[in-house]
This record gives structure tokens, C-alpha cells and sequence, in this order.
């Protein structure tokens, strides 16, 4: 069985939702305290062995590209002001993995980006992970979907359990149970109203897809909102093969493409800083009283 070493990350959107603060900056590149979540993202991915990192950009997220590139300029000017851990921390941002930058075309849909990665990805499997959403889990969330790839040698996605009032904001999968955490999925269910989901298991954030799926994609008709779908071409891929849910352990989902949810993870991540974290605490402390 061939190692994943390879992930696509698309991250062309337009961060409409946080206009106007995405107007010139990148939604990948709002920080969650001192880090991008597009970074917290990468570092899922490194650390669950992936060696290559290809992010499929658009016209206005060069940005992103800056960010993983290597700063000799600024390196340069942090030694010489004897700021020797933050010119580590800068150089290492480099040299997390193989950067590939690809521009997305195509038309709208979130199966274009994974298209777009296919000269890139050539003929292997292959994980896809989204720029505005992680998991914070040990071991890492992709970790825990290569080991059952390893295990089945069925594709995976990641899966989370959600409150049953909030099903009709996720694709929510009708499962059969495999093994412990690991689920078939018979189908996906996009966005079902409260009481006509099949599970509150949602099945979305990361994938293990085998090379087939861009032919799938290739020959997948355009869908919902005129938009070209990875789960309409995930839906063909599971007659032909299966496809398992992979229910994370010892993690939580942040969704860091809305406001609020955002928020939260900054709020969260903050108190866990150990810079600001104690001090953070007490202003929030120190701010409720008076609420």
C-alpha cells in the first residue's frame, strides 16, 4: 500500500463571511493569537507524516505564500537583534514540508480545487484537508484517518459528532458500524433538518481518497448552486469502493470560518497560551464582573 505523503489544501475562497477584514487579507491568514489557522492546519498535516503540502491559491492569497516562504531578509534582521528564538521560529515555519502552490480554475465548487492538484498528486493516494476549519486532537485527526486507511484500504473522512439542532449546517452521514470508531458510510446527507438526519455523525474536514476520485470528479455533473461537489464525486467513489467515517478520539472541531466559532478559538487557544494565558484569564475574569 502506497504512504500518504501528499495533501491538498484549498484555500482560493473569498472569506465573505468576515468582509471587511478579508477584503486584502486571507481568511487562512487570520490569527489564532500569534499563529495563522492556515498554519495550525500544515502542522496537522506534518505532523501526521505528510511531506508535501500543496495549497491551491487564488489571485488574492499570495500572502500564504509569503508566509511558508523562507525570510532571509527577516531572519537576518532578528539575529542581528539577538532575537535568536524568533528567527528559529520564522526559518522553521519553512521547513515544515514541500510547499506547492497551485492557482485554482476552474468552476466554483469546492471539487475544482482537488482537480486542480491532480499533475501534482500524480497517480497516488492522496489526503485533502480545508483552510478554515481544524481539529485539535492527539494523535493528530489526519493521523488518526491514515492509520485506518493503513488498516481497510478503503478512502476516509473524518467525522464528528454535532448537537442534534445543528445537523443542518454539516453533511451528515447514514453509517454502518465497522470497528470501534470506524464507520461505512451509505450515504451523506447534505444539511438535514433537525430530526430528518440519519445520525449526527458529520462526516466533513478531512479525506484519504484514492487517484480515482479525479476522474470521478472529471466526469461529475455540475451540481447544487451551479458548483462542482467533492461529495457528489465521494458519493460515486462509495458504490465503487466504500468509503469509511473515521469518528475522531481525544479531539474538537474548530470552526474558524465564522465569527463567532472563531472567537471561541481564539478565546480557547489564548487561555492556553503560555505566554498570555494566566494573565488572559484573569482580564476575562476581570471583564465578566462587570457585565
Amino acid at each position: 500500500m502506497q504512504k500518504i505523503r501528499k495533501v491538498v489544501i484549498p484555500v482560493a475562497g473569498s472569506g465573505t463571511r468576515f468582509l471587511p477584514a478579508t477584503k486584502a487579507m486571507p481568511k487562512e491568514m487570520l490569527p489564532i493569537v500569534d499563529k495563522p489557522i492556515i498554519q495550525y492546519i500544515v502542522e496537522e498535516a506534518v505532523k501526521s507524516g505528510i511531506e508535501d503540502i500543496i495549497l491551491v491559491t487564488g489571485w488574492h492569497k499570495r500572502s500564504i505564500e509569503d508566509h511558508f516562504d523562507y525570510p532571509y531578509e527577516l531572519e537576518r534582521r532578528l539575529l542581528e537583534a539577538g532575537k535568536e528564538k524568533q528567527a528559529k521560529e520564522v526559518k522553521a515555519i519553512a521547513d515544515l514540508a514541500n510547499f506547492v502552490f497551485v492557482r485554482q480554475k476552474g468552476p466554483y465548487g469546492n471539487g475544482t480545487p482537488v482537480m486542480n492538484a491532480r499533475h501534482v498528486v500524480g497517480n497516488e493516494p492522496f489526503a485533502v484537508m480545508w483552510g478554515d476549519e481544524f481539529i485539535h486532537s492527539d494523535p493528530p485527526r489526519l493521523k488518526q484517518l491514515i492509520d485506518a486507511y493503513e488498516k481497510y484500504g478503503v478512502p476516509c473522512i473524518s467525522a464528528v459528532r454535532v448537537p442534534e439542532n445543528r445537523t443542518n449546517k454539516y453533511g451528515i452521514a447514514d453509517v454502518t458500524p465497522v470497528e470501534g470508531n470506524v464507520y461505512k458510510i451509505n450515504r451523506i446527507v447534505e444539511k438535514p433538518k433537525p430530526g430528518e438526519a440519519p445520525s449526527n455523525l458529520a462526516a466533513h474536514g478531512a479525506y484519504i481518497l484514492p487517484p480515482e476520485i479525479f476522474d470521478i470528479l472529471d466526469s461529475t455533473p455540475i451540481g447544487q448552486g451551479n458548483e462542482l461537489w467533492l461529495v457528489d464525486a465521494i458519493t460515486t467513489l462509495a458504490k465503487q469502493t466504500g468509503v469509511y467515517a473515521v469518528e475522531i478520539q481525544n479531539g474538537k472541531y474548530y470552526d474558524t470560518g465564522n465569527k463567532l466559532e472563531y472567537l471561541k478559538t481564539v478565546v480557547e487557544f489564548a487561555l492556553r497560551h503560555p505566554e498570555v494565558g494566566p494573565e488572559f484569564s484573569q482580564y476575562l475574569k476581570d471583564v465578566t464582573k462587570g457585565a
